[in-house]
């Protein structure tokens, strides 16, 4: 069973392309990635998502120091950018442009 449950961890481990710590890059502080990746998980697990799937805690180095970091499935790092502060332009860019996606995949059918 051991076997098992540590090729799903590596299997879903693999899959998580992301990095909360690299919203930084697009203008977020610490606080409000944690507090994004927060609202994020709850909305997955209000969905029904296997949240492990998803987000996975680790340890990252930025600026020579090891910091707590969450390493994010494409979705859930859409999840944490549309959950962030709604003040900040990349957040409101990001919203805009998922509505204008999903409104225009609903008029095309």
């Amino acid at each position: 069973m051991d076997s098992i449950a540590n090729f799903l961890e590596f299997y879903y481990g693999f899959r998580l392309k992301h990095l909360a710590s690299d919203l930084l890059a697009h203008g977020l502080s610490p606080t409000q990635i944690t507090e994004a990746v927060v609202k994020a998980m709850a909305v997955g697990k209000s969905s029904g998502l296997d949240i492990d799937q998803h987000f996975r805690p680790v340890f990252t180095g930025i600026q020579e120091q090891v910091v707590s970091d969450c390493k994010l499935s494409h979705l859930a790092f859409g999840l944490v950018l549309m959950n962030a502060d709604a003040d900040l332009q990349v957040v409101g860019d990001f919203q805009v442009s998922v509505l204008q996606e999903y409104l225009g995949q609903i008029g095309s059918v």
